[in-house]
């Protein structure tokens, strides 16, 4: 039985202030032993979201790292100082960063930092609407796959992001989720079978409380990465009692 999880990525937003009240209403209002909670601050506010999310269950997630190991590589964050600092997983391949430029290869080298320095991936993928309107959405989502799934570990997550729901108010309804995902995991099979079926899958796309549980009641949906919604302490808290 694969364990549920809600990732909430907070991208660029937040100050001190409005961070340490927002992580003092989730450790009151988030029960975190039925699924995994985790959040991802921006990089300046996470050792201060560590300090405050301790002894909670709540986990923590970079948004990114380096495909470098420590040096001289200013602007960088390497996946090891994430890893010093408390974090457990990293949020890798949004599709803000691809559309800014990232490639498959550098997704996959930055999994492969992550891993060694103790880190758990959350691997992002997902088409545009272009691409889902072309039918090419599967294609597209399965060349993604490509690049990461020789390395895939145990206790790497995938969240499939369809690019025309994120920040749009767009969402794929739950049988389009579902049917992308049961293609992700289909591939998993043939690909790295031993992983296939624990592999956590979630769904990414403006994720809210009025959606999640039907979203989360799909078979191959094991959870959600919610944007938005998470910087709301009450819906995020409302989205994570959805998950089964």
């Amino acid at each position: 039985m694969r364990r549920s999880v809600v990732a909430g990525n907070w991208k660029m937003y937040g100050s001190g202030s409005m961070i340490e009240g927002l992580v003092t209403a989730l450790a009151a209002s988030v029960a975190t032993d039925a699924c995994d909670v985790i959040v991802s601050p921006p990089f300046p506010y996470l050792s201060l979201v560590q300090q405050l999310a301790k002894g909670t269950g709540i986990g923590l997630a970079g948004q990114n790292c380096s495909a470098f190991e420590p040096g001289a590589h200013t602007g960088e964050v390497a996946a090891a100082m994430l890893a010093d600092i408390g974090c457990q997983w990293v949020i890798l391949g949004h599709s803000e960063r691809r559309q800014a430029g990232e490639t498959d290869s550098e997704v996959a080298a930055k999994a492969a930092a992550a891993r060694q320095a103790g880190l758990q991936p959350i691997l992002c993928v997902g088409e545009t609407l272009e691409q889902r309107q072309s039918g090419d959405a599967v294609a597209v989502v399965t060349a993604q796959l490509e690049a990461l799934v020789v390395d895939l570990a145990a206790g790497d997550m995938i969240a499939y992001e369809p690019v025309w729901a994120i920040g749009t108010g767009e969402t794929a309804t739950p049988e389009q989720a579902q049917e992308m995902h049961s293609e992700i995991r289909a591939f998993l099979a043939k690909h790295q079978p031993a992983l296939a079926e624990d592999t956590r899958l979630l769904y990414g796309g403006s994720v809210k409380a009025d959606n999640a549980a039907a979203l989360f009641a799909e078979q191959d949906i094991d959870g959600g990465l919610v944007g938005g919604a998470s910087l709301q302490a009450d819906d995020f808290a409302a989205i994570v009692r959805a998950a089964p």
